[in-house]
């Protein structure tokens, strides 16, 4: 089956989209005008930078290459981690990239092994799309579990310190914000494992269908890689946190709130 491309009339058609919520921005009073345009502009020059470079890192198809744009990935995946949970970066993000990178890597491979069972593990055409995929359902989790986990800390110090004082180790007294922050964090993607197919198609499953796969091999693949982003999402988190837990706090088991970017 033929994929239909888009043309240049059609991909007007689409950014003229735009104007409905420009107009109900401007008469609302929102002041998102000018965001949603930056947003649009840089959204269209990196989609364009990407695609040319992967139609040549597809033809290349290096692993050497392929390996070092998936850590340019996750470098910049932490750093929009930690940007967004408002912690600065100084201290946080070489052990987040550290972390992140095991995980995702470990994961492609696994993926790309016993899932795909492909020849090539490094095949560009599989393991820099799928570590997109990956990475960016996690983000979202990785912000509110990190940002959750700061927030419940400072609004409940006085407890966290009176467990201090009753004789808690300080992995133990946190060991309740974890699990609060896991939980809170976790609730979007299950909750997308349990309405996908019926409430919403997910980019995968219609990527391929629009591709001309058939359903079923549709289904298939949106079924290995939601597990592979729930997995990847829960241990991204909890890693996150960790990082927190080691870098966050002094020998006396405070938090250091100097690397909050607004304290």
């Amino acid at each position: 089956m033929e994929t239909y491309d888009i043309s240049l009339e059609g991909m007007l058609f689409s950014f003229l989209l735009l104007l409905i919520p420009l107009v109900i921005s401007y008469y609302l009073g929102l002041k998102l005008t000018s965001s949603t345009l930056e947003s649009a502009v840089r959204m269209v020059l990196q989609l364009v930078f990407v695609g040319i470079f992967l139609t040549f890192v597809f033809d290349l198809n290096n692993a050497f290459i392929n390996i070092t744009w998936v850590f340019v990935m996750v470098i910049v995946a932490s750093h929009t981690v930690l940007k967004n949970a408002e912690l600065k970066t100084r201290n946080l993000l070489p052990v987040l990239v550290l972390f992140m990178a095991l995980t995702n890597y470990s994961m492609l491979l696994y993926f790309n092994r016993f899932i795909l069972d492909l020849n090539n593990l490094i095949d560009a055409r599989y393991f820099i799309p799928i570590a997109g995929m990956v990475l960016g359902n996690s983000l979202k989790a990785n912000v509110i579990g990190m940002e959750n986990f700061c927030n419940e800390i400072q609004r409940n110090e006085n407890r966290y310190l009176f467990r201090l004082s009753m004789g808690a180790e300080k992995t133990e007294a946190l060991v309740p914000y974890l699990r609060k922050s896991m939980r809170v964090a976790l609730k979007p993607t299950i909750a997308n494992m349990a309405t996908i197919g019926i409430v919403f198609l997910p980019g995968m499953m219609t990527g391929q269908i629009l591709a001309g796969a058939s359903p079923i091999v549709a289904i298939e693949y949106q079924i290995a890689i939601m597990l592979a982003i729930y997995v990847t999402t829960m241990v991204n988190v909890f890693l996150g946190v960790l990082v927190l837990i080691h870098r966050g706090f002094d020998d006396y088991g405070m938090f250091k709130k100097e690397l909050l970017r607004n304290p």
